[in-house]
């Protein structure tokens, strides 16, 4: 794309890799040189923690701040009741009211961390959409919402299409998600002036719908950005390891294991990641990621140091990377790694071997832990681990005992005193 943008924000989109599509690259950039704009990113509230594969729209919101516009987190209290469709193959869990608060509060935690809620002109806003959302009246609804949509439009959308296209079931209440998210659109446009929505790439057709509500019940002009959705260079779905998600939340993903997971970052992705994920320069970004053979490895580790002193704090950086050099350089055990604690009455007479494996999180199951052994790939303090039988008893824990899978991934046992 050959465009060049007058606005700062727009510009860093399109430099550090951020940008997907716009519905008007012209308009946003007017608008934006204009004076402070207000933009929203929508998180429905499905988990107790965010992700990393929502890293990358978070820190789309942090540099929106960072060039004096207002950024709003909309959290999806009402939108959750109905469960997003888009480019799913079945339809979600339906969640209820406790379990969405509780899910809201826990992943509120994590934005205060990249954007400032102060009364600053451009000072972010936390909303939730259950505000305007439960206490719609559905007849009136369907008369002043409901006739601008055109079912005949909202089947062409990709999301819908494949899920058609598949012959699997989409449910009334599923496509209505859509409608309602059209409007969180033009209510955050009534109500705040958001002139601005973000998303992913698999958000379009619903940013679509809402700009075409608001210009048509409202007659305003707003306008969509979306992000690539990111795989990593070897074809796999951004934020996902072999443990499961990497959330964004300490109590769920210890700071070290968060730290980890940048630091094992495929060769390829480096220089992609650091413009996407930190704030360091777009040069020095393109320098560290040519690097080539053992020197990448330092590269990664800056790539994992920012990105954590980023969501933990510098403190949790230093901790982790300290814990690595102990670990892999001098193979030590380290101060900072995940630890399971078990309690005498856990022990018991003992407790085997595989079930401390499950149970550290280093296997999902016993039949994993097995395998693990089998092949050689598990280890007790950095010694290899042959016997699945093992049995573990109080004696054995005495004093902490460290369990490694494989070369990266390591956890601490230890008897709660």
């Amino acid at each position: 794309m050959t465009y060049h943008p007058k606005s700062d924000f727009i510009a860093i989109m399109m430099e550090r890799g951020f940008l997907a599509d716009c519905t008007d690259y012209q308009g946003l950039d007017d608008a934006l040189v204009s004076g402070t704009q207000t933009a929203y990113i929508g998180y429905d509230a499905t988990a107790k923690s965010l992700h990393v594969g929502h890293l990358l729209n978070i820190m789309m919101l942090r540099w929106l701040q960072k060039t004096g516009h207002r950024p709003i987190t909309l959290m999806g209290g009402g939108t959750t009741k109905v469960g997003d469709p888009s480019f799913r193959a079945d339809e979600r869990p339906l969640l209820g009211p406790e379990q969405i608060n509780a899910n809201i509060a826990g992943m509120q935690k994590v934005f205060a961390k990249y954007l400032d809620y102060s009364d600053a002109p451009a000072g972010a806003l936390m909303l939730n959409n259950a505000e305007w959302l439960d206490g719609l009246n559905y007849l009136e609804f369907l008369r002043d919402i409901g006739r601008h949509f055109s079912v005949n439009r909202m089947l062409s959308f990709e999301s819908v299409k494949s899920r058609l296209d598949r012959e699997q079931s989409l449910s009334f209440l599923e496509f209505n998600y859509m409608i309602l998210q059209a409007y969180d659109f033009l209510e955050l446009n009534r109500r705040y002036n958001c002139t601005l929505q973000m998303g992913g790439s698999d958000q379009w057709g619903n940013i679509i719908n809402g700009i075409d509500l608001t210009r048509r019940v409202l007659e305003n002009e707003i306008y969509g950005l979306t992000s690539p959705l990111l795989t990593t260079s070897d074809g796999r779905k951004m934020g996902k390891s072999q443990g499961g998600a990497i959330w964004l939340n300490d109590e769920m993903l210890s700071s070290y294991e968060f730290w980890q997971f940048w630091r094992n970052t495929t060769d390829a992705d480096v220089g992609r990641f650091l413009k996407l994920y930190t704030e360091l320069p777009v040069e020095e970004c393109d320098r560290l990621g040519a690097l080539e053979g053992s020197e990448i490895n330092s590269a990664k580790i800056i790539l994992a140091n920012e990105v954590t002193t980023l969501l933990h704090g510098a403190d949790a950086a230093k901790a982790a990377e300290t814990t690595a050099r102990e670990v892999f350089e001098k193979g030590g055990v380290g101060d900072d790694l995940p630890t399971l604690t078990l309690t005498a009455e856990e022990l018991g007479d003992g407790m085997s071997i595989v079930q401390v494996i499950v149970k550290s999180g280093l296997a999902k199951t016993g039949k994993e832990a097995k395998r693990l052994i089998a092949e050689n790939g598990a280890k007790l303090d950095d010694q290899p681990l042959t016997d699945a039988g093992l049995m573990i008893d109080a004696g054995a824990l005495a004093s902490p005992i460290k369990l490694s899978a494989g070369k990266k991934r390591h956890a601490l046992v230890a008897l709660k005193a």
